[in-house]
């Protein structure tokens, strides 16, 4: 009887096994959160972020059906994704919960809201416009909401409709975030004293300190030295510094100023510093530039190389997965101009501009590869686009300059180089070099 009592009983409780195997609830991994180092780690708001998130955990671990405390832990992590720099894990970490949450509750209007920012965050612009209408169907009074597709129609080049997504989003509550994306509009349609206006408001609505607040410092800053006013620049990197101390985009705007001025050392210490304390590859691809002005090209083609890779890898991971993933084309085609590879520059322009042809940024990227490729006709073309909204930005106007005079609207070109020259310190020292040479020439 034994004999066969054994492997009877084996297979009952494999079968019982497997059942429990198969008709287990699966767990949700609650991901972790990550040490900060160094000036991040410093001061009273990490350790609240380190008191919160643990919190949550908590609760999620007691109770894993808290979609509440699931949708709390995912803002935090964005948050999060934001001072470090660190979007890869934070990101990816933040849509594992919100996916969490909309598998529980698919009309949940925050964790949509999340999502579709997160896809706006990723540069996955057409995914979190739709996201972004789907949750204005389900509540359309919200401010953020207005937000995000103020955000998303801009990134596609749908700036009409981005002017009353903001409007509505200032009718709903006019804050921080409602007057910060103002002054971004006011911007594009090339009200620079407007958009100076706006993000002053924007400075005085927020909490001094916080990251939100000291962003807006910052983009108020880069619009002083777009209008060529270092001083005032300066004067609010300072303050942001000040208020935030380690904060990278405020060190980062010190390393313009400083290279506007001819300062090189000075500027590349400065980048130094904001490279080591937040992952971002615009300031490796900044320091490229500044190594090159300081006579060190070893140095600059190590970072040109680094800028690359960081940019490609972020590519690779959106290509293989559609989800998540930061597409980086339009870098990449500015970073391959660096290192003069123009058939790859290219390559990438074109794939950005089939995601998105109406954008003006996107048209300007493929307008200046083609002048670089010799290809002037074709870069008049695209920069009549993307010139179309009237945009004064000193670079935008440069390059649109040295178009026009390689296409024999030499007067015409020459205007436009003589206005961006007024603003030569904002501009890289090698576009101002070609427009004063073309200036000169009479």
């Amino acid at each position: 009887m034994k004999k066969y009592l054994y492997p009877a009983l084996f297979v009952v409780f494999g079968g019982l096994a497997l059942a429990i195997f198969v008709f287990k609830k699966p767990e949700n991994r609650l991901p972790d959160l990550k040490m900060r180092h160094g000036d991040l780690a410093a001061g009273g708001e990490w350790l609240n972020t380190k008191n919160a998130v643990q919190g949550l955990q908590a609760k999620l671990r007691q109770n894993p059906d808290d979609q509440k405390s699931r949708l709390l832990l995912a803002q935090a992590y964005m948050q999060e994704g934001r001072v470090t720099g660190d979007h890869p894990y934070y990101d990816a970490a933040a849509v594992e919960l919100l996916d969490v949450v909309l598998r529980a509750d698919p009309q949940n209007f925050e964790a949509m809201c999340c999502k579709a920012s997160l896809s706006l965050t990723q540069h996955h612009f057409a995914q979190g416009l739709a996201l972004a209408e789907k949750a204005r169907e389900i509540n359309p009074n919200s401010g953020y909401v207005y937000g995000l597709l103020t955000d998303a129609n801009v990134e596609m080049g749908h700036y009409d409709e981005a002017v009353k997504m903001a409007d509505k989003m200032n009718a709903v509550r006019p804050d921080l975030a409602a007057y910060a994306r103002v002054s971004y509009l006011r911007e594009i349609y090339g009200d620079l004293p407007g958009a100076l206006e706006a993000m002053s408001m924007a400075t005085k609505a927020g909490y001094v300190g916080l990251e939100q607040t000291e962003w807006t410092r910052v983009a108020l800053g880069h619009l002083y030295e777009v209008s060529g006013d270092l001083l005032r620049a300066e004067a609010c990197y300072a303050q942001a510094l000040a208020a935030r101390p380690g904060y990278a985009y405020a060190e980062a705007g010190l390393g313009r100023v400083a290279a506007a001025r001819h300062e090189y050392p000075v500027a590349i210490a400065h980048f130094q510093r904001a490279r080591a304390l937040v992952r971002d590859y615009a300031f490796t691809d900044e320091l490229v530039d500044l190594y090159r002005q300081n006579k060190q090209p070893a140095e600059a083609d190590k970072m040109a190389r680094e800028s690359i890779k960081m940019l490609a890898d972020a590519a690779d991971q959106a290509n293989s997965n559609e989800a998540l993933g930061h597409y980086a084309d339009r870098e990449l085609a500015y970073a391959y101009l660096k290192t003069n590879e123009l058939d790859k520059a290219l390559e990438h322009a074109k794939i950005e501009y089939a995601r998105r042809p109406d954008n003006i940024d996107v048209n300007e990227t493929l307008a200046w590869v083609c002048y670089r490729r010799g290809e002037f006709a074709r870069a008049a073309k695209f920069m009549a686009v993307a010139r179309r909204t009237g945009s004064q930005n000193p670079v935008l106007l440069s390059r649109a300059g040295l178009i026009l005079v390689k296409n024999g609207q030499v007067a015409e070109g020459r205007a436009l180089l003589e206005e961006s020259l007024k603003t030569a310190g904002y501009l890289d020292a090698e576009l101002a070099a070609e427009g004063q040479k073309l200036v000169a020439i009479r």
